[in-house]
């Protein structure tokens, strides 16, 4: 059980913030309609309400999980890109965000009430570092930089208001996207390629972890004799 529960867990992210670059700089993603007004619960209702709506994920994420064999190898693509395609569908089924769908919910709310252009990018910064990220393309940098060039062509800070300052900046994050071969037409394969690292990420755990298992009850002086199985041979359904 304790690798289903890994499964179910969320992983470490492990890509660049190219993926905040494409999303929150020029280049068009998915929307997300805001939740219809709810009425006001009691506290025991709301409660209520939340662990019937996590208990149904849970369960809808289990069905899919019983019926779809999952091979724990993160150095074969074919088993990484079948475990991607189950996490996907367990996301669709049980209404859950993806990665690349909680970063930019994470920088919708984080960052809605910021006026400024500069501080927007310093908190962009700051969801990066906290969640794990890595600037592997020097991004930051240069786009900081974009808002200095702009804000000395104003002679002011820049305001998310100010329609033309902002146009402008926007047209220098395209230059930046050009320069590291950002495409708006390739996003989604971003975002694919996003959820294979995390895949493979979440596989290399889950490897980890069946090892360590393994070790520990070998130890045990009933299986003292017995040999270590092959992580690959496993099937999950059968611990659920």
């Amino acid at each position: 059980m304790a690798l289903t529960s890994r499964l179910l867990s969320r992983s470490r992210q492990l890509y660049a913030s190219q993926i905040i670059l494409q999303q929150e700089h020029g280049v068009p993603v998915r929307c997300f309609s805001k939740e219809a007004a709810r009425p006001a619960l009691k506290g025991d209702e709301m409660l209520r309400n939340i662990f019937v709506e996590v208990k149904s994920k849970f369960e809808t994420a289990l069905g899919i999980l019983r019926k779809e064999k999952i091979t724990i190898d993160p150095d074969d693509a074919a088993a990484v890109g079948q475990y991607a395609k189950v996490m996907k569908t367990i996301r669709e089924k049980a209404d859950l965000f993806s990665e690349s769908q909680r970063i930019q919910y994470t920088i919708q709310t984080k960052t809605k009430e910021i006026p400024d252009a500069r501080t927007y990018l310093l908190t962009l910064k700051e969801i990066r570092i906290k969640r794990g990220l890595t600037d592997e393309l020097g991004a930051e940098a240069m786009m900081m930089d974009a808002v200095e060039k702009i804000e000395k062509e104003i002679k002011k800070p820049l305001m998310r208001s100010d329609k033309k300052g902002m146009a402008a900046l926007m047209a220098e994050f395209d230059k930046i996207n050009n320069k590291l071969g950002v495409r708006r037409e390739d996003l989604p394969k971003y975002e694919e390629q996003l959820e294979h690292k995390i895949a493979k990420a979440q596989l290399e755990e889950l490897k980890k972890d069946a090892l360590e298992a393994m070790e520990t009850q070998k130890k045990r002086e009933e299986f003292k004799d017995e040999q270590m199985v092959d992580v690959k041979s496993l099937d999950i359904r059968n611990f659920i």
